[in-house]
């Protein structure tokens, strides 16, 4: 399998804490499902995976509710269990996609290399990404106990006011193809969008640009996954 972790916080502190944690041999050694016990309530790794240090800025979506934190001990094991089921779908059904387990969430990036593309200055959700789309919808459907997460960016090419409108777009059509097309519950979606303010490659390069044109998409355990969670490990 090929996700792993990475470890990016909003703030120092909890870099400095996440850093220390990944220090240990027991958590580089551990599978997901463990690293969920071992991090515990060292969250907001696979919120700065997307926003960095850009925490005002992008959408207006209330991205911390959906994130929420990383539950620890037994109940993280069965949580972390369960987003590793998932994760792993996901990588078969869709393998031209990113795939990274992030504390107990799961990050999904597609990019024109994944097929999830769109037409020049557009923000309509082309055929070809209709069929990977709809194969991630069907995943959503299969674990409805998630929470996600949409979040656009584009490349730099263009005015910065003009690509955080179209990265709110884009991000905006997924969001929906999900919810009014494949008919999966609004309340488990929030959407942001940041432009092209969050590059992950050379803007200089066509290769570059084309990987900054990108929609994530955080997929987290929900309330009621974690409640479950901590019933059945008898943390309540």
């Amino acid at each position: 399998m090929k996700t792993f972790l990475k470890k990016i916080s909003l703030v120092a502190l909890t870099l400095v804490f996440v850093a220390g944690i990944s220090s240990c041999e027991a958590t580089k050694n551990a599978n997901n499902a463990q690293k969920g016990a071992v991090i515990g309530t060292a969250g907001g790794a696979i919120l700065g995976a997307i926003i960095g240090n850009n925490a005002g800025k992008g959408g207006k979506g209330e991205i911390g509710a959906v994130i929420g934190g990383v539950v620890g001990g037994t109940a993280g094991v069965l949580i972390g269990n369960k987003m590793d089921k998932q994760a792993q779908k996901i990588e078969e059904e869709i393998p031209g996609a990113k795939v990274e387990r992030i504390d107990d969430g799961i990050l999904v990036t597609f990019d024109e290399n994944s097929g999830v593309q769109f037409a020049t200055n557009m923000y309509n959700i082309t055929a070809s990404s209709e069929i990977l789309l709809t194969k991630l919808a069907n995943i959503l459907k299969e674990y409805p106990d998630t929470n996600v997460l949409v979040v656009g960016h584009t490349d730099s090419s263009g005015s910065a006011a003009y690509n955080m409108t179209l990265s709110e777009k884009r991000a905006n059509a997924v969001t929906n193809y999900f919810v009014n097309t494949k008919g999966l519950g609004s309340s488990r979606f929030a959407t942001t969008w940041f432009g092209e303010d969050q590059p992950i490659a050379d803007n200089s390069t066509a290769e570059g640009r084309a990987q900054n044109r990108r929609v994530n998409v955080a997929i987290v355990p929900n309330d009621k996954m974690k409640e479950d969670a901590k019933k059945e490990s008898g943390e309540n």
